[in-house]
């Protein structure tokens, strides 16, 4: 089964830590931080300054990342050196119910079912086989099954919110689950997080893993929300969201939705630095 997913978050009230949550600090003080970095960027750009391919380790708005982010530049390590041995990761190694993250308990979780397809590909659009996909999410409530995780949302017995799934040859997945709710971060007072799904990828050592969040389309918080805001390149912004298909929702079953993934190139989805803490 996949490993326990990484920690929200914190959501319930504790004490303030310099450079993190300010809980006094208002939705409309960060949006104007925001709007000001992207007309920076915007400006930047038509200097002819080079468009950065990520985005700033250290966007402020997004508090935490004052006190997580690398002030120095980052280590090479030789791979022999720490004995990285490549993931052989084959369809006997992964179960097909883990696909399925609505039947992987006694009874039916509580929600939106929906149905998650697309391809991962690379820079040249040729699809990426054999790639181990990891998801993890929060229920339809917006609760993830987590200690750190105790803001007054219900758990749901029957569903734990982590999955995984091999590519195909033609780099496609399919998954099934729960559509995941809102929840609220301490980043700012009465800050919320969109709707997201957590994606992680693997290539062919586990040094290579990618990890990025999906969000679903027509969201009001995207234009409140620091971690998505923090990607100054709307197109970028735009990878990041799935497309409704009404040719993947299954009669009286499941809405669907579809989301590919390009891995490496300029028009790569956008993935999370390692030291992200995966809100």
């Amino acid at each position: 089964m996949p490993r326990p997913a990484p920690q929200p978050e914190q959501t319930q009230p504790d004490a303030t830590q310099p450079g993190e949550t300010q809980p006094g600090e208002t939705q409309q003080g960060i949006s104007a931080e925001i709007a000001a970095l992207h007309r920076a960027a915007q400006e930047a750009a038509a200097s002819g300054a080079p468009v950065p391919a990520h985005p700033p380790r250290d966007f402020p708005p997004y508090r935490s990342t004052q006190l997580r982010h690398p002030t120095r530049e980052l280590v090479r390590a030789d791979p022999e050196e720490i004995e990285l041995v490549s993931p052989a990761f084959g369809h006997t190694d992964v179960a097909a119910e883990e696909a399925d993250l609505t039947i992987q308990h006694t009874g039916e979780p509580l929600g939106e079912r929906i149905i998650l397809t697309g391809r991962v590909l690379d820079g040249e659009g040729r699809p990426v086989r054999n790639q181990l996909v990891e998801i993890w999410q929060a229920n339809a409530s917006g609760r993830y099954v987590h200690k750190r995780d105790q803001h007054p949302a219900p758990l749901d017995p029957n569903f734990t919110g982590v999955g995984r799934i091999i590519t195909g040859d033609d780099g496609s997945y399919r998954l099934t689950t729960i559509k995941p709710g809102a929840y609220p971060w301490k980043n700012h007072r009465n800050a919320w997080r969109p709707a997201h799904i957590h994606f992680s990828f693997f290539g062919s050592a586990f040094t290579q893993r990618l990890v990025t969040q999906m969000y679903f389309p027509g969201d009001p918080l995207f234009a409140l929300d620091p971690i998505y805001q923090s990607i100054t390149d709307q197109r970028a912004r735009d990878r990041l969201v799935a497309t409704y298909d009404h040719d993947v929702s299954e009669p009286e079953w499941a809405l669907g939705y579809r989301w590919d993934v390009v891995l490496t190139g300029p028009r790569s989805t956008w993935m999370e630095p390692e030291d992200a803490d995966h809100a």
